[in-house]
């Protein structure tokens, strides 16, 4: 019988493989066995804190062990797990704290030059119950004790805070969970700007984790390093979770920075790196590639880009990797298509693969690719509307990406409906910038668009008409920006119009315009 629920996955993983090492994270490793038990203390520390099955649990942190302890937790209590991106700024963090009423919080330490909890704290003074990841051992300095504050737990007093629930009751909890149960909320912008809280079951979440498995050949001899972000679906569920399932071990990267990847490479001899393609380009192109054993490496996986046949044959042969595929995915439906071992290059590059994880696809109007099967999203958190207006009456999911699908069942995405473009691997929505934009005096029209940029495929371009006697300037508009709105979406170039912006009969901003303009 086919594992249905996270909880149960990591209870066979520990049954499976209780010696083998499941995580491994600087001087930090754990075996299955010892994921378990840790998993089981942040379980029990979640039900101290009244959270009560079925309600939202946020963690707002890196990648690093402790997240995936902290996460695993949340599903071990019978809870939602509610991922927030370590871009967004305290605004956005607490946008989504309140709209899924979060019962409890799990937020890292200062990373990145920012304290999230200090920044959190400065806006409300109304936080749930908070557990702090402090780790910045495994971040690359001396871990900074947590400054004592009502509500907040540090991670070192993790177990006295869960001392006041049994493991038998937190293992009551775990067996509770059901396949169809709630496993998780990730949020991704709409084309309204409103973010939209993406809910899936505990079945889908490991259906596209296996799905994904299978194509990838992982096993329990692999060794996985995970760049992409643990908030996003790739790092979660075509990580984690897929580490669950096969028995490979976890190894957790918190800040990509090519050199240090290859040294894990080549030191922890991994064998599974998926990413986008500036990571591989990166490292393919590194002067110092060359000191580094990186022959351990067979599997890996791309997309999120447009991706040159050249790259894919380099990591062929430069790289002497077995397996490299390309597919496509959406946080609605996570892993849609993806290619196959015996793929030649040509294809692997110019298509997103076949279809995988129960999924039926086809082309409908205006050549919108249309998805349904099984593990299509449960819906939008609290939002019946845009539930309705994505997934249709005979249960096909609109994407909004233009593609083809070839006689072999090849997806190929050509354009996209909606004006989403994607900087550096993430997902960017132009009306979530052009409505944060509005709010800046002196600005009378705007819109924002992707345009071409050699290190990250895209990046934003700001078109702005300002009102008479303004005096805006392009580093104002990104400053003001950058307060605002995490950085991967502020505009990286700003132009000034004096005429208004083109538009449309019914008066939409006509961006195919904008782009012949300014590419």
């Amino acid at each position: 019988m086919a594992l249905s629920t996270v909880p149960q996955a990591l209870s066979d993983a520990a049954a499976t493989h209780p010696e083998a090492e499941a995580v491994a994270d600087g001087p930090v490793r754990l075996t299955f066995a010892e994921l378990l038990d840790q998993v089981r203390t942040a379980a029990r520390f979640y039900l101290a804190q009244g959270v009560q099955p079925g309600e939202h649990v946020a963690v707002w942190a890196p990648n690093t062990y402790r997240w995936v302890i902290a996460a695993l937790g949340v599903h071990y209590a019978g809870a939602t797990l509610v991922p927030i991106n370590t871009r967004y700024t305290a605004h956005e963090a607490l946008d989504i704290l309140e709209r899924t009423r979060a019962a409890a919080l799990v937020v890292a330490g200062p990373f990145l030059g920012v304290d999230r909890l200090a920044e959190l704290a400065r806006l409300t003074d109304k936080l749930p119950p908070t557990l702090v990841l402090a780790d910045r051992g495994a971040l690359g300095g001396p871990e900074r004790p947590v400054e004592p504050r009502s509500g907040v737990t540090a991670w070192d007093e993790l177990a006295a805070a869960a001392a006041s629930v049994s493991v038998e009751t937190a293992d009551a909890a775990a067996a509770a969970v059901t396949p169809d149960d709630v496993s998780d909320v990730l949020f991704t912008s709409g084309t309204t700007g409103r973010s939209k809280g993406v809910q899936s079951a505990h079945r889908q979440a490991l259906d596209v984790a296996r799905a994904w498995a299978e194509c990838g050949e992982v096993g329990p001899t692999d060794r996985y390093l995970i760049i992409n972000p643990f908030f996003h679906s790739f790092g979660y569920k075509a990580g984690i979770l897929v580490g669950l399932l096969t028995g490979a071990t976890i190894v957790p990267m918190a800040v990509y920075d090519p050199e240090a990847a290859m040294a894990l490479v080549q030191d922890e001899r991994i064998s599974v790196l998926p990413g986008a393609p500036t990571i591989y380009q990166t490292i393919l192109d590194h002067p110092r590639r060359g000191d580094y054993d990186l022959s351990s490496l067979r599997f890996a996986v791309t997309g999120a880009a447009v991706v040159p046949v050249t790259l894919i044959e380099r990591m062929q042969s430069e790289l002497d990797i077995d397996i490299v595929l390309t597919a496509f995915g959406m946080t609605e439906a996570v892993v849609v298509t993806m290619c196959r071992r015996d793929d030649p290059p040509e294809v692997v590059a110019r298509t997103c693969g076949r279809v995988t994880a129960g999924f039926e696809a086809r082309i409908g109007e205006q050549g919108e690719l249309l998805l349904r099967g099984p593990n299509v999203m449960l819906g939008y958190l609290d939002d019946p509307a845009a539930t309705a207006e994505a997934i249709d009456a005979d249960g096909w999911l609109h994407t909004g990406d233009v593609g083809t699908i070839d006689e072999a069942g090849y997806l190929r995405i050509t354009d996209r409906l909606k004006d989403m473009y994607i900087s550096g691997g993430f997902n960017v929505y132009p009306a979530e910038v052009e409505q944060t934009l509005a709010r800046l005096a002196g600005v009378a029209e705007v819109a924002v668009i992707g345009v071409p940029d050699e290190r990250l495929g895209e990046v934003g371009l700001a078109v702005v008409v300002a009102l008479p006697g303004a005096t805006l300037t392009s580093p104002g508009i990104v400053a003001f920006c950058r307060e605002q709105l995490a950085n991967f979406k502020v505009p990286r170039r700003v132009e000034f119009r004096t005429t208004p912006l083109p538009r449309n009969p019914s008066g939409k901003v006509l961006k195919t315009v904008l782009r012949e303009d300014y590419s």
